[in-house]
């Protein structure tokens, strides 16, 4: 098995798909990338069982087919240190023996049989779906912030896929947070939905940039796949029923606050900075047309205040919120003007962007309040 490719091209192609090499792996081969030579065309996977990827590689020459096990991490390193240079690759499948030449040098290695890789799954059956490659990045980028980590409760370590005659909704959360993301201009005759993990999303999201192409979605009730320009996402399903969030969402505030977005950003951040470090908590009190924003640390006497002109309509209030996860939320947000609508000290605030460029977006996060003590 040999082939000659661009030493920027293979290692840009590597590392697109590192982020699934496990670093706690069970299985020894996992440490590595599967090389596949098919009529000329190399396809590298990597894999963690969970999740796999794979991405096709254009090569200068090559010749003889075949499969090998090559060890990513000497890999990675050794390419990180050419410039775009072309190598060559000489494998001999029955020794496992990979040898790397360059114009200056020779790297010899030992690879591993290919067939020892854990077979992807397939997906039986399958409901397919096309969504544009920005869309799914903005989506994705929209919603798994806000996903969790606690490993008792697997569904909320993934963001909620909803397939809807209405539109395409995607949903994170932690129980303490909550984003639902609704785009009206991708619809599905049948009605499903699906967890996908967080990790695979992470890796979906990284690889999303480059593409301008759609991405189609194929999926089964345990597997999805996602497969756009060169590039192929196989990932389980998370087991379980995704929790019904509209029963979390208050649907009647009638306390809205409009204020533009990056002020109320920096002045969160700043005023953070004097909260207590394992609570987080600041405390927005809103009269008239004035949002004052405070923060206490009694253990270190810490304080701060800021003072924001905004516009209200409401009666007076005074709420508490972790400083983390709103400023986790304006982050993710794009939209110059946000609407926080309100009730009570006790119920969830709502963020809604304004102003919106994209009628067919739509946007609602929710933050859990902390109760103050006066």
């Amino acid at each position: 098995m040999k082939f000659i490719v661009s030493s920027n091209v293979l290692l840009q192609a590597l590392q697109s798909i590192s982020g699934v090499l496990s670093t706690n792996s069970t299985l020894p081969i996992l440490d590595n990338y599967l090389f596949n030579l098919v009529d000329g065309s190399l396809t590298i996977t990597a894999s963690d069982i969970e999740t796999t990827m794979s991405v096709n590689v254009p090569l200068v020459k090559s010749e003889e087919e075949g499969g090998i096990a090559v060890p990513a991490k000497i890999l990675l390193d050794t390419l990180k240190t050419f410039g775009d240079i072309p190598i060559s690759f000489f494998i001999n499948l029955e020794t496992k023996l990979i040898e790397i030449s360059t114009d200056d040098g020779k790297f010899k290695l030992s690879g591993f049989d290919g067939a020892e890789f854990p077979n992807p799954p397939s997906v039986e059956s399958a409901s397919t779906i096309s969504i544009p490659a920005e869309v799914l990045e903005q989506a994705i980028s929209k919603t798994i912030f806000a996903t969790g980590s606690d490993e008792l409760r697997p569904v909320m370590m993934g963001v909620n896929f909803e397939l809807t005659a209405e539109g395409l909704i995607l949903v994170g959360t932690d129980a303490h947070k909550l984003v639902k993301y609704v785009r009206k201009d991708i619809t599905s005759k049948s009605e499903d939905a699906f967890i996908i993990p967080k990790k695979s999303l992470s890796m979906l999201k990284n690889t999303l940039g480059k593409a301008s192409d759609n991405v189609i979605v194929e999926y089964d009730t345990k597997n999805a796949i996602f497969t756009f320009e060169n590039f192929k996402l196989i990932c389980r399903l998370v087991d379980g029923k995704y929790p019904n969030y509209e029963a979390v969402i208050p649907k009647d505030n009638p306390n809205i606050l409009s204020v533009d977005r990056i002020q109320l950003l920096n002045k969160i951040r700043r005023v953070s900075f004097f909260a207590n470090q394992s609570t987080n908590q600041i405390r927005l009190k809103i009269s008239g047309k004035e949002l004052i924003l405070s923060a206490e640390d009694m253990d270190y006497t810490n304080e701060a205040f800021e003072r924001l002109t905004c516009s209200y309509e409401g009666d007076d209030i005074e709420i508490g919120f972790n400083a983390k996860f709103l400023i986790e939320m304006l982050n993710n947000l794009s939209n110059e003007q946000i609407t926080i609508e309100l009730s009570t000290p006790g119920r969830a605030g709502i963020i809604v962007p304004v102003n919106k460029d994209d009628a067919n977006e739509h946007i609602i996060m929710l933050v859990m309040p902390i109760m103050l003590n006066n």
